[in-house]
């Protein structure tokens, strides 16, 4: 992976061949079943990744069910593992500026304007979770007590605090979003 974590500051959302550009509304795409077909913007996002983030990839697919009708987004590979430790602080700075870079908004005043550009739709780090539509991280429910209070002894893979989930919704898995419709997301 990159060696430099990624700035805000350098957001690819504000370039000016995506800026004045239509964006992608907030788009959440569930899975339903097991299907392990690598879709392009899977590929593209994590040559992205691998470009740009400290980090490796702790794998795309695999299949796992999660209720009745609900699959993990791994499931379909439209999910990725980006290995980034918390307690490591070179890792939980790439990881906090990945995300933050993700869910910035653009000169032109769009929220989360690389996430939707990018087709991402939901991510995990840290006990902390985003999911298309929401402002900011909020608390992932899986080291929450429904009181609010913090679990204990939480396993640290599930918690999400050695690696961060990115998920694409479908048209970013087909690569359609205007990120990689861009000179910018072309070249992945």
């Amino acid at each position: 992976g990159a060696s430099a974590s990624m700035r805000p500051s350098k957001n690819p959302a504000n370039d000016p061949r995506l800026l004045g550009k239509p964006i992608e509304d907030f788009r959440y795409d569930y899975a339903t079943h097991c299907r392990d077909k690598m879709p392009p913007g899977m590929k593209a996002l994590q040559k992205w990744l691998e470009s740009n983030v400290r980090g490796e990839s702790w794998g795309i697919y695999r299949c796992e069910k999660l209720g009745p009708h609900n699959y993990s987004l791994h499931s379909v590979d439209r999910a990725i593992d980006w290995h980034l430790d918390r307690n490591v602080p070179a890792d939980k700075r790439a990881a906090m500026d990945l995300i933050h870079t993700l869910l910035a908004t653009d000169k032109d005043g769009n929220y989360a304007a690389l996430a939707r550009r990018m087709g991402v739709q939901g991510l995990i780090f840290n006990c902390r979770d985003w999911w298309s539509g929401m402002h900011g991280m909020g608390p992932y429910s899986y080291c929450y007590k429904p009181n609010g209070h913090r679990r204990h002894g939480l396993d640290p893979t599930q918690a999400h605090e050695n690696h961060v989930h990115i998920e694409l919704n479908v048209p970013g898995a087909k690569k359609t979003t205007s990120f990689w419709r861009s000179p910018l997301g072309r070249r992945y």
